[in-house]
């Protein structure tokens, strides 16, 4: 998975030659990405999964963005994305749409999203251009452009559409992950399954003849090799790789 990068400019130009390797050592295809964006005068990418009920965080969906550090960090602090105007418009219609409304904060228009919206500002993310791809083992994408221009000529959004789709093609995403990065043990699962049938930890406990503190430790391991937060995350990841 690529690395989010920060530009590290006061100015929030941002440098072709800025080190975006993943961990194989690939920086092509998110050069790319930047070229295409300052080509139309849209210099900030943001590349991330289609967020899911059981995982709407937005460090968990990104795949590649530009964004200052600092503003990444802050943005996912805030738990707006899965929420958010982008997936919300995202989800009622496949037309790439540009707009200067602040797409990162959410539909409630409180103190938190005003303040969000001039801090997007603040770093030179004014407007967007956005759009959602698939990729050809059907996995769901979006794709934002951002900057600060007013408007955005219907040439220059089929120019930044059609570029995209061409990087998801070359390989931009990996094939889907069907399983989680490590193995769960069977005593896992087997917690896990009578948690799905709602068990307490104590209740596990005398089903499975240990102590209710292997229970919690069994628990909290399997929720790390999910990448969840509580229990009922990792219920719902377990059941979506069918390992329930």
């Amino acid at each position: 998975m690529y690395r989010a990068v920060d530009t590290g400019h006061a100015d929030h130009a941002v440098d072709a030659s800025s080190d975006l390797r993943d961990d194989a050592g690939n920086d092509a295809v998110a050069r790319r990405l930047m070229a295409l964006g300052k080509a139309h005068g849209m210099p900030f990418f943001l590349v991330a999964s289609f967020p899911k009920a059981d995982k709407p965080e937005f460090l968990a969906n990104l795949i590649s963005c530009n964004w200052p550090a600092s503003l990444r960090d802050i943005y996912h602090s805030t738990d707006a994305f899965g929420f958010s105007k982008l997936v919300g418009r995202l989800r009622q219609g496949v037309r790439p749409f540009f707009t200067r409304e602040c797409l990162f904060s959410t539909a409630l228009n409180s103190e938190s999203d005003a303040d969000q919206k001039r801090l997007f500002e603040s770093q030179g993310l004014v407007s967007s251009i956005a759009f959602s791809l698939h990729d050809a083992h059907l996995n769901h994408y979006i794709f934002v452009f951002s900057g600060t221009r007013d408007s955005l000529p219907q040439e220059d959004v089929a120019k930044l559409y059609f570029g995209a789709l061409e990087l998801l093609d070359l390989g931009l995403t990996r094939a889907p992950q069907d399983g989680p990065r490590e193995k769960l043990s069977a005593r896992e699962l087997e917690c896990l399954r009578w948690s799905a049938a709602g068990k307490s930890s104590e209740e596990i406990a005398v089903i499975l003849n240990i102590s209710g503190h292997t229970v919690i430790s069994y628990l909290k391991s399997a929720m790390r090799k999910l990448d969840s937060v509580n229990r009922m995350q990792a219920v719902a990841r377990a059941c979506r790789f069918r390992l329930l």
